[in-house]
């Protein structure tokens, strides 16, 4: 089943709440080529999602710490183990494809993203509900 984007995910900001939503179409993407045994779709998807989240980590991070969210620091330490997590699961992939390995793997882009939504993105909501919507520090 596809990951959705749901309005509980919201963080309050519409780039970064934009861009969890493009990261889940990415997973999205990546899980088919997983079940479809596409190496070609799955390999793509995973390197848009390294390239893209370290893009995302880096103005969620710009974002954060505008708005004054005291644990900017921690969520930039967060967002380096997701990014070195990825990288890791990306080599382990191989060329296997068992049912289980497929499992595994589709799990862990699920928790990959939905868990660092809700356990740390989160908790930046009530720092950005000071600000626009369409707040942007650039």
């Amino acid at each position: 089943m596809a990951l959705e984007w749901r309005e509980q995910l919201s963080v309050g900001n519409d780039l970064i709440d934009a861009d969890h939503k493009y990261l889940i179409e990415i997973i999205n993407l990546a899980e088919q080529g997983l079940k479809r045994h596409d190496r070609v779709v799955l390999m793509g998807a995973l390197d848009n999602l390294e390239r893209y989240s370290k893009m995302h980590f880096s103005r969620e991070e710009a974002i954060a710490t505008a708005a004054g969210y005291p644990k900017a620091e921690h969520l930039h330490l967060s967002h380096e183990a997701l990014v070195t997590a990825l990288t890791k699961v990306k080599e382990e992939i191989g060329e296997a494809w068992e049912a289980s390995a497929v499992e595994h793997f589709s799990a862990f882009l699920r928790t990959w993203l939905i868990d660092h939504v809700i356990k740390e993105d989160l908790l930046m909501k009530p720092f950005l509900k000071k600000l626009s919507p369409r707040f942007d520090p650039r």
